[in-house]
């Protein structure tokens, strides 16, 4: 496992705007329109949930797993949200949605319908995804834990926020209607 450099200061408030990028600043805008409050923490890169055990243990959640997945002929887009601890075995996820041979979607899709970059898909990604393209799938075991957290657009920072916010707040305004399935 790697060791990354965390800040260990929780913050309440979005970051400055200097030496960050528009698509997490962004992200800050969306979750104060819709009166969602988050705790933040800064740290090195984090490309893996591996990467991220420190940062779990800091904000005192389990960050989820986001897997950006397509079909076989890239028609179809998956951003599948899981426990992080929980291993992806596609023959179950497969069954549930009717989608055979799925795989990891190319870098390219992932900037061009989430705006993101490897290592840093995220439902918040869903807001720049405005032609439904993605089909946002959530493993029912993820929507049980009171808290949630992720990325805000980059792996640089985590976010902890109340899982019924995403829920019921920030789902309905990305406008990506959920499949719930059980991996």
């Amino acid at each position: 496992m790697s060791e990354i450099h965390i800040d260990r200061h929780l913050y309440n408030t979005r970051p400055e705007p200097e030496g960050r990028l528009p698509r997490e600043m962004a992200v800050y805008d969306l979750l104060e329109k819709l009166e969602i409050p988050f705790v933040r923490v800064d740290h090195d890169v984090a490309m893996t949930i591996e990467d991220c055990k420190g940062v779990d243990d800091l904000l005192g959640i389990d960050i989820c797993k986001n897997l950006f997945l397509c079909n076989a002929q890239k028609t179809k887009f998956y951003l599948l949200l899981m426990p992080g601890g929980k291993q992806f075995k596609t023959k179950d996820l497969s069954k549930q949605i009717g989608s055979s041979r799925l795989s990891f979607a190319p870098a390219e899709y992932m900037e061009k319908y989430l705006g993101v970059t490897p290592g840093s898909a995220t439902i918040l990604g869903l807001m720049n995804d405005s032609d439904n393209q993605v089909q946002l799938i959530i493993d029912r075991e993820v929507t049980a834990q009171e808290e949630f957290g992720c990325h805000p657009c980059i792996n640089t920072s985590s976010l902890k926020l109340k899982t019924s916010d995403v829920l019921d707040k920030l789902i309905p305004a990305l406008g990506h209607a959920p499949v719930f399935v059980e991996l």
